[in-house]
């Protein structure tokens, strides 16, 4: 569990009661009686009642280590599918503004993106260009054409839109071209211009292809569906622990339709132990309990769906008999 924050006391400056320089301007009577009210102000202020923020700061959040760096990234992410195609829509823009705001404030980092994703790439930054925390954000995004030409020229022009000349992650979207891409991707590791290379897949039928890679090659990250409804990859999460990759869980709410089927369903008591207020926690902590998942990365453009979100990453996380538990439940509603 993160340990928690320290809130330093608040101390009043001891220099309320002691001869300033202005005092040697002074006659000594009038020295002394400044010197007394001074004194009086600094006793005052120490017993005054002053106005307290009472708006605790959030506990942090889980964060899991990437096996080939060692770097930790919060268990919780955003995904920007569907949810960032805003194009030049302003109101809608400054909804996902609030979103990304959130996110970033509420601890989270890891923001996955695609050239497949219409606009997300653009808007994402352009929205980061204009939010203060835009330091804290781990971006990855994606290769997804055929040709090592068209390949990098497809990477160029994702690090122009998310207005970055090096990011963190850069995937091989469903494994298209895989082979020409990883050479590119393995010279932009070696020059700096990304830290990790990876590969994903958003179809459960192609996982036998992508533990074939994973066999063959050193890969830094794999992402693949992976829920209570598409639990398919399960059986990939050794083979990452033995290889030393990182896992990204995609789609962790099975596309949408998950929470619409428990819509308006209680939540089984004994979520409390876990701290779970919401389906979505539910679902997010059932995918957190497996320790080979690095970081979910549900997609939304909603501000209030990402803290709930990120909820999932603080508290409790399920051992393996609760998450089979969870597992029974959710088959039987």
């Amino acid at each position: 569990m993160p340990a928690a924050t320290r809130v330093p006391r608040q101390r009043y400056p001891c220099h309320l009661a002691c001869m300033s320089s202005s005092d040697r301007l002074l006659t000594p009577r009038a020295a002394s009686q400044r010197r007394d009210f001074l004194k009086q102000l600094g006793a005052a202020a120490l017993t005054m009642r002053l106005p307290v923020n009472t708006e605790q700061p959030a506990s942090a959040l889980h964060t899991s280590v990437i096996p080939v760096s060692g770097e930790r990234v919060p268990r919780v992410g955003l995904g920007t599918w569907q949810g960032f195609d805003a194009g030049t829509n302003a109101s809608r823009r400054a909804e996902l503004q609030e979103c990304l705001r959130t996110f970033l404030a509420g601890g989270g980092t890891v923001i996955d993106t695609s050239p497949m994703y219409g606009s997300s790439e653009r808007v994402l930054g352009d929205l980061l260009a204009a939010e203060p925390l835009r330091d804290r954000a781990w971006l990855a995004t994606k290769v997804w054409t055929t040709g090592a030409k068209a390949g990098v020229d497809q990477m160029e022009e994702s690090l122009r839109l998310l207005r970055r000349e090096r990011i963190p992650l850069m995937q091989i979207h469903n494994l298209v071209d895989w082979r020409t891409h990883w050479r590119t991707l393995r010279t932009w590791k070696d020059d700096g211009r990304i830290r990790y290379a990876g590969i994903t897949h958003y179809q459960n039928t192609s996982i036998a292809d992508v533990e074939q890679v994973l066999r063959a090659e050193r890969v830094d990250t794999v992402q693949l569906n992976l829920s209570l409804d598409e639990p398919d990859a399960v059986r990939l999460l050794p083979l990452c622990q033995e290889r030393g990759v990182a896992f990204i869980a995609n789609r962790p709410f099975g596309g949408g339709g998950a929470l619409g089927r428990v819509r308006g369903k209680p939540l089984p008591p004994w979520c409390a132990e876990l701290g779970i207020t919401s389906w979505a926690q539910y679902m997010l902590k059932w995918i957190l309990s497996y320790e080979a998942v690095t970081v979910a990365i549900p997609g939304t453009g909603n501000a209030r769906h990402v803290a709930d979100n990120l909820a999932a990453a603080r508290g409790p996380i399920p051992d393996a008999a609760m998450r089979t538990r969870m597992t029974t439940h959710w088959r039987s509603l």
